[in-house]
């Protein structure tokens, strides 16, 4: 059986400047409803799709939206960020890539409204590491 897909559904304070910080990142907007539906947004970059709902009220400080891209090529990723003028600190913000401990290569990215965007990749194993992968 086919496991389906994941796409996370993330508050947005203002579609429109959530819309335009994914576009900078080599999103397009294949879904448009500031107006109906309560205010949603489809954001696409290849495999990637983020679902935005209209939430003014949302406070990027103390927002807990979360999710997780795992991607082929992290540095990619993070070079379109950094070249996309997203600053190192403050809201929104791209963070530097680290290896982690659980055998990942990952930044974390924050948007306009707080959500908090995990990118990683796998890092290449030695022959002799036999330590669990993600999937």
């Amino acid at each position: 059986m086919d496991p389906g897909l994941a796409i996370p559904i993330l508050p947005a304070r203002d579609l429109h400047e959530t819309r335009a910080f994914y576009e900078r990142l080599g999103f397009a907007t294949v879904g448009w409803w500031p107006d109906t539906f309560g205010g949603y947004a489809v954001l696409t970059r290849g495999d990637l799709a983020m679902h935005f709902y209209h939430a003014p009220d949302v406070q990027p400080h103390a927002n807990h939206g979360q999710c997780y891209w795992y991607v082929a090529d992290v540095a990619a990723l993070h070079a379109d960020a950094v070249a996309a003028g997203i600053p190192a600190t403050g809201t929104p913000r791209v963070t530097s890539i680290d290896e982690k401990p659980w055998g990942m290569r990952e930044f974390a990215l924050a948007d306009p409204n707080g959500n908090l965007v995990r990118v990683g990749q796998p890092v290449r194993a030695a022959p002799d590491d036999r330590a669990p992968r993600a999937p």
